[in-house]
């Protein structure tokens, strides 16, 4: 690629998204790139980062919701999301020097241009992109300040080989959880999810009943319930709650991943007398509420690393022409961890 490029490729939407991904909603298109501004950078991507929730913003009654980092797409837009690359051209008043790591929220594209404040310089010549793009630090925010993980708890993590619920099992391990036990959709990925993650017990959607499977995943009640996907799992995380438990909402992927229409609805039915009775706490929570740790996420996970007591799961596909087939895996929950496409 040039140093200093006068077009780029891009994933634009060529029509709203009806049920599930088809190849033909998106195009791979050519654009021009303008000069920056005084103040704005030419970016060079070289990783980007895919979301299922890149479905619900394709829908044409698309809504902007907190804690989803781009907002609805209308047919022509341009696709965004988490990305990090090398500035290839800077702006006469730009702080950031041509050469610099960045990350920034315009993925789903071989160059960006962009105002240096929407960029977060990386101080590292090369660094894990599951590191920076993944929700390691989602998972790590809910679980030190959305709520608080206490030595000896029993934690549940719903969608465990999903991209957050991957790091929060590990990462409630290291806060001092002594049993932690997930959801996923299959066999193959629970059997993951103990072997590589570290899970004690791993119930399935297709399992038999969830309050069954839960109660043999955690025979003694659960202290700490981290959900992203509501529906039947909350409402049995709740009833096999025990007194003081503590749960933070981070999604519902029951209404994400609805095979008809991704939704931001997501109702459940929860027995409000078990809330009340075991003076327990549900808290709504996005990553956003606490920038401040994604600093310490990376202190923390220097440490952990160097410790070899933590594992960044990613999938990564090779080539802007991969994205949408990463998107339609995403989506079909195929894949474990983060999602990237490396350009």
């Amino acid at each position: 690629m040039s140093a200093n490029p006068s077009h780029t490729r891009e994933v634009k939407l060529v029509r709203h998204v009806r049920g599930e991904i088809d190849p033909g909603d998106f195009t791979v298109a050519e654009t021009p790139i303008p000069p920056p501004g005084p103040h704005e950078v030419v970016v060079r991507n070289r990783w980007f980062r895919v979301s299922i929730s890149t479905r619900l913003m394709a829908q044409e009654d698309a809504m902007a919701a907190e804690g989803i980092p781009f907002p609805p797409l209308k047919p022509g837009d341009t696709l965004a999301d988490g990305a990090i690359g090398e500035v290839v051209q800077a702006g006469s008043a730009c702080d950031i020097a041509v050469g610099s790591l960045v990350m920034h929220p315009l993925g789903w594209r071989e160059h960006a241009l962009l105002h240096e404040d929407d960029c977060r310089l990386i101080v590292c010549s090369e660094p894990d992109p599951a590191a920076y793009l993944g929700h390691g630090w989602t998972a790590y925010a809910a679980l030190t300040r959305g709520i608080t993980v206490k030595d000896g708890d029993t934690v549940f993590v719903t969608s465990g080989a999903g991209a957050i619920g991957s790091m929060a099992g590990q990462i409630a391990r290291l806060l001092g959880a002594t049993r932690v036990a997930g959801s996923t959709s299959s066999l193959r990925k629970a059997g993951w999810m103990q072997e590589t993650l570290g899970y004690d017990a791993v119930v399935t959607r297709d399992g038999g009943p969830m309050i069954d499977q839960l109660a043999d995943a955690a025979p003694d009640g659960i202290d700490v319930i981290v959900d992203m996907v509501g529906g039947e799992q909350l409402a049995a995380a709740v009833k096999l709650a025990r007194e003081g438990a503590r749960g933070v909402l981070l999604g519902a992927l029951t209404a994400e991943l609805n095979e008809d229409k991704a939704s931001l609805q997501a109702p459940v039915t929860l027995d409000t007398f078990h809330l009340i009775f075991k003076d327990m706490t549900l808290r709504g929570y996005s990553a956003d509420h606490s920038p401040e740790a994604f600093e310490c996420w990376l202190r923390d996970l220097k440490t952990w690393k160097r410790e070899g007591s933590i594992h960044l799961p990613s999938a990564t596909f090779k080539g802007i022409e991969s994205a949408i087939t990463a998107l339609q895996e995403a989506c079909a929950g195929r894949l474990t961890g983060v999602v990237l496409v490396e350009l």
